[in-house]
């Protein structure tokens, strides 16, 4: 409980503040859930064509949402495999949870992956937790109060150009429906950086967008639990997020730009 008591420090809302800690310690207990079930033999079963889940994702979803239901009876809840279903548009506070973002990349091994925890005001993020468990690494995020990673504050690069930017992507389940346009924003954009990284989990790129790791991030078609988190904490280290024509973001919307100020216009006008 101390570590969480260092991260809810930094948070100087009182309620934003107990909602945090509720957040972290859920976060934490699916995280050690999915860190102990690493090595062990997976039983997976297909929601899609390529879309699966583990039993896994369904344990973690089971602990983080008994760690917030104790913590907090009166918030509803939007679960991406118990309640995986949802509005386009939220009132009240709701709990919005990926108990595993990167289900593909644990399935095969491959540690990259995180629980997502996020809480909406009538579609505005209050909190926002991501947790990566193999690197246990711990980012989170108050409204008007900051981000941080392991307790420590973060920011977005100052990278002005993007020939020097480093940005990352992602490609939905359904890729042979948009696979056109898909292809369309690689062949606009990957000449113009330096890099591009594809490693399918939403949640671990935005914060890492929000800590400096990339410079942007771009993806279609993800649902709530997949960037509701991650974007509070790109907009509480400095990043602007919308959609792909500059209109402001919503995690109900199915697609997000992140980025540091700079590279966000410069890769908004590729994607528009």
């Amino acid at each position: 409980m101390n570590r969480i008591a260092e991260v809810i420090d930094n948070c100087k809302n009182q309620e934003q503040a107990k909602m945090l800690q509720a957040a972290c310690r859920a976060a934490l207990v699916g995280g050690s859930i999915i860190r102990e079930k690493y090595d062990a033999p997976r039983s997976i079963t297909m929601k899609g064509e390529i879309n699966l889940v583990t039993d896994t994702d369904v344990a973690s979803e089971a602990a983080i949402v008994a760690s917030i239901t104790e913590d907090t009876p009166e918030i509803a809840i939007m679960a991406e495999e118990s309640t995986g279903t949802h509005p386009q548009a939220t009132a009240g506070d709701v709990w919005i949870i990926d108990p595993l973002d990167g289900t593909t990349n644990f399935a095969h091994g491959f540690p990259f992956f995180a629980v997502s925890i996020a809480l909406l005001r009538d579609g505005v993020p209050l909190v926002g937790v991501v947790y990566c468990p193999m690197q246990d690494e711990l980012f989170t995020a108050c409204h008007d109060c900051g981000a941080w990673l392991n307790g420590g504050p973060i920011k977005v690069t100052d990278t002005r150009f993007l020939v020097e930017s480093l940005v990352a992507t992602g490609f939905p389940y359904d890729i042979h429906k948009n696979l056109d346009e898909i292809l369309m924003q690689l062949r606009d954009i990957l000449p113009k950086v330096r890099d591009i990284r594809r490693a399918g989990a939403a949640s671990i790129d935005l914060a890492y967008v929000a800590c400096g790791r990339l410079d942007g991030f771009w993806e279609m078609d993800l649902q709530p639990w997949d960037t509701a988190a991650g974007w509070l904490l790109v907009n509480e280290a400095g990043g602007t997020v919308t959609d792909f024509i500059g209109k402001n973001y919503s995690p109900f919307i199915p697609e997000i730009l992140a980025a540091n100020p700079t590279i966000h216009s410069l890769l908004l006008k590729q994607l528009e």
